[in-house]
């Protein structure tokens, strides 16, 4: 029952609207993942002297991205595909020493998306110190990974935010902005993907989730040169609907990551998008070739580490080989990157009690 009164809510919002540093590397005893290569959770990835770090986990043809900002607190945007149960994650994070989640973010309800996320917030509510809080689009989806999602955020009483655009998420010393989904969303998840900008000095890094060359525009009207980020994770796990060259040329990005399998039954990263990425001389990561990339900043430069090595020209990206993550003797910097003094606008200032709270406590709201 309790279930159902969140996804009611959900349903009638709808219709009517720590410290960074070298880790020790210990062998790892986790269970095989059968749904990407291995992410190698136990490898030091962090760069040196970054005050905020992204961390682009390999969970194969899904998202899962961690951001540690620079006073400890911690975001998780996405969790991996349903048939890994977020195991990956939980086991990256683990490794980590992250005992605590402080905002669970759900881009969209999609399986390769919140596929982890049920098993990740049992986990943290459980054998760790918990989840601070979820936030949501507050678009539902009918599928029983949506419904095992709503139920953990019920069982354990973690307030669930309904997030529009020029919401912001408070995590200390950095800046998140919520771009998208406007303020009357429809039924279309790829569409109200919940888009965040991350700020840390000079540097930006962008997040679109699953939104595609529909709903792109929208955001450069609504936002122009606001979306400028040192760090684009690639829209729609480099699909040809994705990343167009208007809102790439907005974006003006110096370095894309690529969330897709190395062996994608769709084709990602397609053609189209990496092209225009070429063309326009943007370093590119893909978690197929490099496994779990890690993008770190001080604020002024952004220092790229990955699992394995590989080319970042995008012309070349779809020919280099698999990651090999048994290969971490030989991890490096794979690239510092000047973040830009056009990187750190604030898109919005915060707008206190503007997100609105679905469930807490198990009541709603």
């Amino acid at each position: 029952m309790r279930r159902l009164a969140v996804s009611l809510v959900l349903l009638l919002l709808v219709g009517t609207a720590g410290c960074l540093g070298a880790i020790e590397l210990q062998p790892d005893s986790g269970p095989a993942d059968t749904t990407a290569s291995s992410p190698t959770p136990n490898a030091s990835l962090e760069p040196v002297d970054a005050d905020l770090s992204v961390h682009y986990i390999d969970v194969g043809q899904a998202d899962a991205t961690f951001v540690r900002g620079p006073d400890g607190e911690t975001m998780l945007i996405d969790t991996g595909h349903w048939n890994d149960d977020g195991q990956t994650v939980i086991d990256y994070l683990e490794a980590r020493g992250v005992d605590r989640i402080d905002y669970l973010v759900s881009t969209h309800a999609h399986a390769d998306h919140i596929g982890g996320s049920a098993a990740v917030i049992e986990h943290y509510e459980t054998e760790r110190e918990g989840i601070g809080s979820v936030w949501d689009s507050g678009v539902p989806h009918t599928s029983q990974t949506y419904q095992d999602y709503l139920d953990a955020i019920e069982t354990h009483d973690v307030t669930l935010y309904e997030t529009r655009a020029g919401d912001e998420i408070p995590m200390a010393g950095a800046t998140v902005e919520v771009l998208n989904p406007p303020a009357d969303p429809g039924d279309d998840l790829d569409a109200n993907t919940l888009a965040l900008r991350v700020g840390y000095g000079d540097a930006g890094f962008l997040f679109t989730g699953d939104m595609t060359d529909a709903t792109e525009p929208d955001l450069v009207e609504r936002w122009g040169s606001d979306l400028q980020s040192t760090v684009y994770q690639v829209g729609h796990h480099g699909s040809s609907s994705s990343s167009t060259a208007e809102f790439l040329d907005t974006i003006d990005a110096r370095v894309a990551v690529v969330s897709s399998a190395h062996d994608s039954e769709y084709g990602h990263p397609h053609e189209e998008p990496l092209e225009r990425l070429a063309e326009r001389g943007v370093a590119t990561y893909w978690t197929g070739s490099h496994g779990t990339i890690v993008a770190g900043t001080d604020g002024e430069a952004v220092t790229v580490r990955s699992v394995a090595d590989a080319t970042t020209d995008p012309d070349d990206l779809t020919d280099a080989p698999p990651a090999d993550a048994s290969a971490t003797a030989s991890l490096s910097v794979r690239g510092t990157y000047d973040a830009g003094s056009t990187a750190g606008t604030v898109i919005a200032a915060p707008v206190p009690g503007q997100q609105r709270v679905v469930a807490h406590g198990g009541e709603t709201a």
